[in-house]
């Protein structure tokens, strides 16, 4: 009776979640309409099946390179999931994408802890990965800041920002000074979560030794990277002369801010940074929303669908096997 309850349980959360991919997935169809639905609709026959093969292709780049950096850092942080199991896992994560803040892609320190990984180590795996995230793509818009003045000042604060998480990660006998200083003097609420937090930072630190953190920028250059050649491309197949350097800054840009906006995967501050840009680069506005749309669904979108997917898998066999 209580393995039916749990299932259904996990039933309802599924359906949530397909609930809230549906709804916003007609957000995006009233984005394509604000567009011109025609000009979307030529924009998909004009890339054709081929060159969104190629598209989703360097999007699978992106996903199995960040895999691998994401079993390096589990590694360092002495926790050996085998891959297959480690990958559907990590891909169960992109299906929850789409709530706020990123925080649906923890969901992985769920899977995690039936595989004897605490919470506070798989969190700083996670913590881990978005700040390498973070680091890549700015180094990726970085690419093309001299050509766009207004963005300097942003990415120079987000630079800051790193700068001083990269140091407090060095602290180690400060932070260690903190944790005592909650578990002796503040009350058990208060410093469960302090303790906790300083944890999962100290964990992150073995993340950043000088080789993991040349290793974790080089594969997010990558990773990110591709899916910037995926833009790219798509604005290439649309007729336009924009240059690589170029398309790498939009898209690292539009991706940073929808990052920092804790929206939901992002949704709206990346599509209209995106959009606006391309229009700052004389690309007529139906074209901009369709590669914008075009490019977000080889991208988040078909993540979102492969976690889904994985997510699916994995609740069909734990009842199967209920």
């Amino acid at each position: 009776m209580t393995d039916a309850k749990a299932h259904l349980r996990q039933d309802w959360r599924f359906r949530v979640l397909i609930l809230i991919v549906i709804c916003s997935a007609i957000g995006y169809l009233i984005f394509s309409l604000w567009g011109g639905w025609k000009e979307v609709i030529d924009a998909f026959f004009t890339v054709g099946i081929t060159g969104t093969l190629i598209a989703l292709g360097l999007s699978l780049v992106n996903y199995l390179v960040r895999f691998v950096r994401w079993q390096k850092f589990l590694s360092r942080l002495d926790q050996h999931v085998y891959w297959k199991e480690s990958l559907r896992i990590y891909i169960s994560g992109f299906g929850m994408t789409i709530l706020p803040g990123k925080a649906g892609e923890a969901i992985r320190s769920v899977f995690l802890k039936r595989h004897g990984m605490t919470y506070t180590k798989s969190l700083a795996a996670f913590f881990s990965e978005q700040l390498s995230n973070l680091i890549s793509m700015m180094l990726l818009a970085c690419a093309g800041l001299w050509s766009y003045p207004r963005a300097q000042p942003y990415l120079l604060l987000l630079g800051g920002v790193i700068l001083v998480i990269m140091l407090i990660l060095q602290l180690e006998n400060l932070l260690i000074t903190a944790q005592k200083f909650a578990r002796n003097r503040l009350p058990h609420r208060i410093s469960g979560i302090i303790i906790s937090s300083i944890e999962i930072v100290l964990h992150s630190k073995r993340c950043f030794s000088i080789d993991m953190l040349i290793f974790g920028i080089a594969l997010g250059l990558i990773s990110w990277g591709a899916e910037g050649l995926a833009f790219f491309y798509i604005m290439h197949v649309l007729g336009s002369d924009m240059s690589l350097q170029t398309a790498l800054f939009i898209y690292a840009f539009s991706m940073l801010v929808g990052a920092i906006s804790f929206l939901p995967g992002g949704l709206g501050g990346t599509e209209a940074t995106m959009v606006t840009l391309l229009l700052l680069n004389h690309v007529d506005q139906p074209h901009a929303v369709a590669a914008t749309v075009l490019i977000r669904l080889a991208t988040l979108w078909f993540a979102v669908a492969l976690g889904i997917l994985a997510l699916w898998m994995r609740e069909f066999t734990q009842t199967k096997t209920a």
